[in-house]
């Protein structure tokens, strides 16, 4: 009678449009075991007992069990009332997978009211370690959008949605002895199976991102005749926009492109962050045509350099933008070194009615010109605006994506949030997570020009009722500094990245307006996050847990007695750098670890916490400054003082800033003019200019006679302290 019940089920099941995957062989299940499910919806119970194979004990949570319909459909199953936080329920399940049963159990306890992960209880783990039984991990997607969630306003709901429940390969589950006692570390380490099983499952290698923008407007876009598209994107011209009003204008200009433009060219996208940016950044990749964001803060000589690296002949910009940033001089520099310049404004002029009719056309059909990306080349960023030749870091979509993807998988955002972006699109955090992580998960998102403009941000962010920030430390250290403290009381979750987030601003959010803090860290290279916290599992002080699909190692440092370099591998490492001595030749990473640079520790739950900086790099507002070019700017400023002397440069932490460049050499010619005066007639950015110049007899060197930055710094350091406090 069970089996006859549960055929039944399943043939309803699939006439909804549910399927059930496994991803082992069956004939390979162990006899006893704990299957561990999220929870996404009230059908959960009644898909499971349907599919899975066998004649597994359900542990219901009493808000499941209530329900006359849920226990109407389940009669023939072996079920048993489950409180998670009940001792002796947890010891009357130990006790069924000890005689030889699978269990299944919903580690959250309770159906996700945002579509994602939610809290994860200690008892699936409990139940496995005291078994000494395997976790039989388990994926349900798709009923999250169906009436029978919870998830109503959240997300978009339909009448049949399609339903997949993954279960995967069977693992191993063993606490360490003294751990076993910490309930958060049984939690994590449940927790992180389901966080791994997330991303491998929603992760695309091989779709482009413009078909993924379109795969999110098919979910997020309403049909119909009567039915309200929701807007989207907004920006400071306040006339927000919505997928099809995206996707139309990005076929429309993809169009035109393609006229002036080869295909797989590369192609310099000069402009900030506005509506018109993002269109034309699909518009270029819509047609497989990789755009280049050129960093318009760091003066017309490194432009042209990125230009260069990148082998790039065309150059997208605006009129209006042009004269408002006051870089016509930078626009004469470039047009003087051969690059063609094409302004919106007139291709806008140009454009003909059948472009317009063929994009909506493209649209109502659902034609994607090209709709595998995987290893082909996305975009180009640069590590380093401040540098004399930057490199070029190329991510290709599958880069992209699975970043989008790590980062969904952490943290579930939905289309009743907002996202207030100023972090300009040319930097990786602001295009991967401000821009193209809210589009393509269905939330709103409202883009600024400027980071700069404290009292502005502050105001919007108050007017919009915006729920979601980015920024850098700097940034948002100054947003709190001059802002009310309701402008931001809709705000629920803040990210801080592109430079190190100190303690003291986490602590200015928390007094000020009640915020939480987050830490997302990464590299261009990595597109760019690679750790960070979330709401489930945060530690202050950590930059978070690696994310999903990434592999570490720690390499030893010389002079470093605890932790070492911190090496990653994954899908979001980038495809290779194109270096200024080498334009247009990929340089991949070897063997697919990107070396970061920086000296880490990992505790026993994987939260990762910077020691120190290795890597030859200071993060100054958001930019990247190569202290090895900052060195060579010195030596060159010198050259003529003789050999004898030694300079050495150091990054050490500022407190508006985020880090202050400091100088130490045993040449007391060396002034700060004499380097202002050399860094003004080379046309070179100030960023260059040490903050301070000290002057020590000695400098540090190892036995080698390799110069030992990280000893110097740390007498940098003390030297510091030593007269804040003569100075207190």
């Amino acid at each position: 009678m069970k089996n006859f019940v549960k055929f039944c089920l399943r043939v309803i099941l699939k006439l909804m449009k549910a399927k059930c995957i496994f991803e082992f062989d069956i004939d390979k299940l162990p006899k006893k075991g704990v299957y561990v499910s999220n929870h996404v919806s009230y059908l959960d119970p009644i898909m499971l007992f349907a599919f899975l194979p066998g004649d597994p004990v359900f542990a219901m949570n009493g808000h499941l069990w209530r329900r006359h319909w849920i226990r109407f459909f389940m009669q023939k199953a072996d079920v048993i009332p489950f409180n998670p936080i009940e001792p002796s329920d947890i010891k009357k399940l130990i006790a069924k997978v000890d005689s030889g049963r699978l269990v299944v159990i919903f580690a959250e306890g309770r159906i996700t009211e945002s579509g994602g992960l939610m809290k994860i209880y200690e008892a699936p783990g409990l139940v496995a370690d005291k078994s000494k039984s395997q976790i039989i991990p388990i994926w349900i997607d798709g009923p999250q959008y169906g009436y029978f969630s919870k998830t109503k306003g959240m997300l978009p709901h339909r009448p049949l949605p399609k339903m997949r429940i993954h279960v995967g390969k069977p693992q191993n589950f063993k606490l360490k002895d003294e751990l076993r006692r910490q309930r958060d570390h049984i939690s994590n380490e449940v927790y992180m199976i389901l966080r791994e099983m997330s991303f491998d499952i929603n992760y695309n290698p091989n779709i482009s991102l413009f078909a993924q923008l379109m795969k999110t407007a098919k979910v997020y876009s309403r049909t119909g005749f009567f039915s309200k598209r929701p807007r989207v994107i907004e920006d400071i011209n306040r006339k927000p926009k919505s997928y099809k009003d995206i996707i139309v204008a990005s076929f429309a200009l993809g169009r035109c492109f393609r006229k002036f433009t080869t295909h797989n060219e590369n192609v310099g996208v000069l402009l900030p962050n506005a509506i018109a940016t993002v269109a034309t950044f699909f518009g270029l990749s819509a047609f497989e045509r990789t755009p280049v964001m050129i960093n318009f803060s760091v003066g017309a000589k490194n432009m042209l350099s990125m230009c260069k690296t990148a082998v790039v002949k065309t150059i997208i910009t605006s009129k209006t933008f042009i004269i408002k940033g006051k870089m016509e001089g930078v626009i004469e520099e470039m047009e003087k070194n051969g690059y063609n310049i094409v302004y919106l404004e007139d291709l806008a002029k140009k454009m003909s009615v059948w472009t317009k009719i063929n994009a909506v056309l493209s649209y109502k059909i659902k034609r994607v010109p090209y709709k595998t990306g995987g290893n082909k080349k996305a975009v180009i960023l640069f590590t380093s605006g401040s540098e004399g030749a930057p490199k070029g870091v190329v991510l290709s979509h599958a880069n992209i994506i699975a970043n989008v993807n790590q980062m969904s998988a952490i943290q579930t955002i939905n289309f009743k949030d907002l996202l207030f972006n100023a972090l300009p699109m040319f930097h990786s955090f602001g295009l991967t997570v401000g821009t193209l992580f809210p589009l393509f998960q269905g939330s709103r998102l409202f883009l600024y020009p400027s980071p700069l403009h404290y009292r502005v941000v502050a105001e919007l962010v108050y007017e919009l009722g915006a729920t979601l920030m980015i920024g850098t430390d700097t940034f948002l250290r100054g947003y709190a500094k001059i802002a009310h403290p309701y402008d931001f009381h809709n705000v629920r979750l803040m990210y801080s990245g592109g430079e190190a987030a100190k303690q003291d601003t986490r602590s200015m959010w928390m007094e000020h307006s009640g915020i939480r803090m987050m830490e997302a860290y990464g590299s261009t290279e990595c597109s760019p996050v690679m750790t960070a916290n979330n709401g489930i599992f945060n530690k202050f002080g950590s930059i978070g847990k690696l994310l999903p699909g990434m592999k570490h190692k720690i390499i030893p440092v010389d002079g470093i007695e605890s932790g070492g370099e911190l090496c990653v591998k994954g899908p979001n490492v980038m495809m290779g750098y194109f270096m200024p001595e080498k334009p247009g030749e990929l340089l991949p990473p070897k063997d697919g670890w990107y070396h970061t640079g920086d000296v880490v520790d990992v505790d026993e739950i994987g939260f990762f916490t910077i020691k120190d900086r290795i890597k030859r790099f200071a993060k100054i507002g958001g930019e990247m400054v190569s202290l090895n070019a900052v060195q060579d700017m010195v030596l060159d400023a010198t050259k003529d003082m003789g050999a004898e002397y030694s300079y050495g440069v150091v990054s050490v932490p500022h407190e508006s800033k985020g880090e202050q460049i400091v100088l130490v050499t045993n040449n007391r010619q060396v002034t700060s003019s004499l380097l202002h005066d050399y860094v003004k007639a080379n046309g070179m950015s100030e960023l260059y200019l040490p903050r301070m110049i000290l002057y020590h007899e000695k400098l540090p060197v190892f036995a080698t006679g390799k110069a030992d930055n990280v000893t110097l710094k740390k007498e940098v350091l003390a030297e510091l302290s030593a007269a804040n406090e003569n100075a207190a």
